[in-house]
């Protein structure tokens, strides 16, 4: 006969299960935004628990990194924020006029998103032509000028240096180092693929000691394009093996190389006309699922080049860009200044999954990918 067990029995049943649960902590860190931290479990395991506590609205929320409009959270940045739980946004020159101006508005966003989650706050802070706020802000050399001093090492320290100035006023996440191969504008370290992929190992080495998230981009490389995807389309003939022995060879010494949570890839607009005939690699499932993860191995975040920009604004609308960016294995959607191009694509997502055109279980995927960069690396305080 079963006898039924004491009151101190059950207290201290119900604290060991308590115990044994993998922890999720919030806190608030020093840029206020919240911070999550494993205490008691793997990495693997928060990854799990933090998903089955999201909803399906936050989830695809995740998967979106917008540009807002205006130099302090208003309420059609909040509006942004909050309806369709948006997990990263990017910065630009509209948004910074002074670097306190700047730390205020990373600080509002983080604790006013109100998410689960911290923000990803991005920037292109490339150095040379692609950086913001120059007068307050000093840039790093360009590319094309620490390639010329001829030793990598100065690669790692402008990132260090760079990853220092950026954390101090609020973001988490630079979109360079550029790994493509001789693309003009001094944007490439130089103009071949021994030379460009020792100069983005070692800068992507100076971001890492630095515990601060950074982006190769573009992938499969815009060396070869001869159109300015901003514009329009470019089509690169060139075939899988001469990209392999060119044009992709940085961005696979560091998949080889790096851990996959310290870093995104972005993938470019361009078309490659041997992979996937009158596709953008952005929208490209042979270049992205087969290519990039499955032949390469590469196992981190893909986030896309902007939406808006020409080469497929041109030929398809928000919703269906960012439906076929999914499909074809992209984490990220980057909509980086129309607002409506943002709302648009998430309730295009959002409506996919509730139909059956996508599985949830594909956007669990990209989940996992996300959440791991986020516990890995905004989940420490200081």
């Amino acid at each position: 006969m079963s006898r039924k067990p004491s009151p101190i029995n059950l207290i201290c049943l119900l604290l060991m299960a308590i115990l044994m649960l993998p922890v999720v902590n919030v806190e608030a860190g020093h840029t206020d935004q919240p911070a999550i931290k494993c205490i008691s479990a793997p990495v693997e395991d928060c990854v799990e628990n933090m998903l089955r506590s999201m909803t399906l609205e936050e989830k695809i929320g995740q998967m979106f990194m917008i540009g807002i409009q205006g130099t302090d959270v208003d309420e059609e940045s909040l509006f942004m924020l909050h309806q369709y739980h948006i997990g990263g946004i990017i910065l630009f020159d509209r948004n910074m006029k002074t670097q306190e101006q700047v730390k205020q508005l990373n600080a509002h966003l983080q604790a006013q998103a109100g998410e689960k989650l911290p923000l990803f706050i991005a920037v292109d802070e490339e150095g040379g032509v692609v950086a913001r706020m120059k007068e307050q802000l000093p840039p790093p050399p360009s590319a094309q000028e620490i390639g010329e001093t001829g030793a990598p090492d100065n690669a790692r320290l402008w990132a260090r240096k760079t990853a220092r100035a950026l954390r101090n006023i609020g973001f988490n996440v630079n979109l360079a180092p550029v790994a493509d191969i001789g693309t003009g504008r001094g944007r490439s370290f130089g103009n071949t693929p021994v030379v460009v992929t020792d100069f983005v190992r070692s800068a992507a080495s100076g971001y890492e000691q630095e515990d601060f998230i950074y982006c190769l981009k573009h992938f499969p490389g815009l060396g070869r394009g001869k159109v300015d995807t901003h514009l329009d389309s470019t089509v690169v003939n060139a075939s899988r093996r001469e990209l392999m022995k060119w044009d992709v060879m940085p961005f696979q010494s560091c998949i080889r190389e790096k851990n996959p949570s310290d870093y995104f890839i972005m993938v470019n607009h361009a078309t490659y006309s041997k992979l996937e005939r009158n596709v953008p690699a952005s929208i490209s499932k042979v270049i992205q699922t087969d290519f990039l993860r499955r032949d390469l191995g590469y196992q981190g975040v893909i986030i896309t080049d902007d939406i808006a920009m020409g080469a497929l604004s041109k030929y398809y609308a928000p919703p269906d860009i960012a439906l076929r960016a999914v499909r074809a294995g992209a984490d990220i959607i980057l909509s980086c200044h129309v607002y409506q191009n943002g709302a648009d694509a998430y309730l295009r997502l959002l409506r996919a999954v509730e139909k059956g055109e996508i599985r949830e279980e594909r956007i669990n995927e990209s989940l996992r990918r996300i959440l791991r960069v986020k516990l890995t690396h905004l989940g420490k305080t200081t």
